[in-house]
């Protein structure tokens, strides 16, 4: 709760104001038993219908004004939460936004986005009850009190017993509701988990006929996530009658104290309806006070998962000195580079060093899962190094703000993504002032002005979200485009043409080579053929670099290179290469 009220504050003069017209609104409300006192006592015994009447329309007048000041009270308490929430919304958005790789794959993608939709839902709505309910519920319980005491006094005493009974027993069934919430939240996390996967890996599923399998895995866990709502919801639902059964006894035991006060002439019959009155609506405010408890253990349990990602501080963090000055644009360099990921046994990757300079491609290949796509990873910190350096410009990427860093990089990730919209939006998405020219020109290198053209709108033509409305070759195309409209410095490729067939990806290299000028390119391939003509070779084998040159220099020198090599292209050509070479 401090992590977030720490960061985003209600509205002081609007919660005051709040105050101010519930407790207006309680005491006009509350008055209307006093006068009803008065028009039994006084208006009905000794036959005065003027005064019932009067006394009448005052009471009708009261309740108005009841109503208009809860209205206008309901329209604050409104603008308060929503403002609160989106505020909130605002600071979780803006903190996940600052999470590194690491940070992201430690909460996962459904629980943060479960914290920022259904858990701040929960507390706009705790917040809305407690702003309305929570102030009016005391508020009637202590104005109902003082006028129970000073009009009759006697019958109160029934209030001392069954006040602090009904206090204790709402404590109990709130703080074992509240263990259960906290369960129930994470239960939930893991059902938004699997629900994601399923969709995400339908294809996969039925492929592999394993609908079954998945339901029965769905299964489980619903099941173990309904018992725990089952428990938290009995905890709960028994504060109800709880409250309901004392406040019967209660009633009961007021007419009963009451009626012996009347028939002994300590009492009017009046003051007795006023009185009990006047306890309905104290318990009436405790079973309203009740019911925002009632919600208070699920609201405790969001607060707290939201806390935990307003508190955790991004592990990578932007430099606080002043970057030196660069010695060597263009330039990346890895100096016995060691890199595992958090959680891991033993390294991705291990002792990796080589320089990248301007006009240089430096390509990285080797067996799935060796370690190619963490290597590139660590230049825009998307992760940190476990040991070692990676400079960037002659200058340890550590010493960057993430921003500078950033933004002479054209990242093109290994997943493609692309956002809802139009294409001109996503071309535009690393260059904000993008014309039409440099759309056509962007296109045209990454060979995707073939279909855009082609589409309706062309430039303006609509991008599903997800890009889904594209082939994977297409995706691909668009991101390399995108990246290619930012004119970086240094371009990164996570094999980022395995989607193109042989003539597209060797007129797209060429295209890139043509306009790339001085900017270093780093690619990560799974094909010998999109890397032939790379200025250096790298190939990785367990982590570490089995092999490093060009690419006729590793058929001769390097074991696995040839074998990929074979493998692709065929025994006799790479033996064609070798003779010739």
């Amino acid at each position: 709760m401090i992590a977030i009220f720490s960061r985003v504050r209600l509205n002081r003069k609007q919660v005051i104001s709040v105050v101010l017209f519930t407790l207006l609104a309680t005491i006009s409300q509350m008055m209307i038993p006093l006068l009803v006192s008065f028009m039994i006592n006084d208006g009905v015994s000794g036959n005065k219908v003027g005064l019932i009447i009067l006394l009448g329309f005052v009471m009708i007048g009261l309740a108005v004004l009841s109503c208009v000041l809860n209205s206008i009270s309901a329209g604050i308490t409104a603008s308060i939460t929503t403002g609160f929430c989106g505020e909130l919304r605002k600071e979780i958005f803006h903190k996940v936004e600052s999470f590194s790789a690491a940070d992201l794959d430690r909460f996962g993608t459904s629980s943060l986005i479960t914290r920022n939709t259904t858990d701040v839902t929960m507390i706009q709505t705790f917040l809305s009850m407690a702003l309305r309910m929570g102030l009016l519920a005391p508020m009637m319980a202590a104005v109902g009190l003082v006028l129970c005491v000073v009009s009759a006094g006697k019958v109160s005493v029934v209030l001392v017993i069954a006040i602090p009974l009904l206090i204790l027993g709402i404590a109990i069934l709130t703080i074992a509701a509240s263990r259960y919430s906290v369960r129930l939240r994470s239960r939930i996390d893991d059902i938004n988990q699997l629900f994601l996967e399923a969709l995400e890996g339908v294809r996969v599923i039925r492929a592999f006929n394993k609908q079954e399998h998945e339901i029965e895995r769905f299964r489980k866990t619903n099941e173990e996530t309904a018992e725990i709502s089952r428990k938290s919801i009995t905890m709960s639902g028994a504060l109800m009658p709880v409250v309901q059964t004392l406040f019967g006894t209660t009633s009961i035991g007021a007419m009963i104290v009451g009626s012996v006060l009347i028939i002994h002439g300590q009492m009017e019959v009046g003051t007795l309806v006023s009185a009990t009155q006047y306890i309905s609506l104290i318990l009436v405010g405790i079973i309203l006070l009740s019911v925002v408890v009632g919600l208070f253990p699920d609201t405790y349990a969001c607060m707290k998962r939201i806390g935990e990602v307003l508190e955790t501080e991004p592990s990578i963090q932007d430099s606080e000195r002043a970057k030196p000055e660069s010695t060597c644009r263009g330039t990346v360099e890895y100096r016995n580079v060691t890199f595992s990921y958090p959680g891991a046994t033993e390294p991705v990757i291990r002792g990796i060093s080589f320089v990248s300079k301007p006009g240089e491609t430096t390509a990285i290949i080797g067996r799935t899962g060796c370690g190619k796509s963490s290597i590139i990873k660590l230049i825009p910190r998307l992760y940190d190094v476990t040991f070692g350096e990676v400079l960037v410009d002659g200058v340890n990427v550590r010493d960057y703000r993430l921003e500078e860093l950033r933004d002479i990089i054209g990242y093109v990730p290994q997943k493609n993504v692309l956002f809802s919209g139009d294409i001109a939006g996503n071309m535009n998405f690393g260059r904000e002032d993008g014309t039409e020219e440099d759309w056509k020109k962007a296109l045209r290198i990454a060979c995707a002005d073939e279909f855009v053209e082609q589409k309706e709108g062309v430039y303006h033509a609509v991008v599903s979200q997800g890009g889904t409305n594209f082939s994977g070759g297409q995706r691909q195309r668009l991101a390399i485009a995108r990246a290619v409209m930012k004119k970086p410095e240094i371009y990164l490729f996570d094999d980022s043409f395995s989607a193109l067939d042989m003539k597209t990806d060797k007129q797209l290299r060429q295209n890139l080579k043509e306009s790339m000028g001085d900017a270093t390119m780093i690619v990560v391939a799974q094909r010998v053929n999109t890397i032939m003509d790379a200025t250096r070779i790298l190939v990785l084998e367990n982590g570490e670099v089995v092999g490093q040159g060009t690419h006729r220099e590793l058929l001769k020198s390097c074991r696995l290179y040839r074998e990929i090599a074979e493998i692709q292209l065929g025994k006799e050509e790479v033996q064609n290469e070798l003779e010739s070479a």
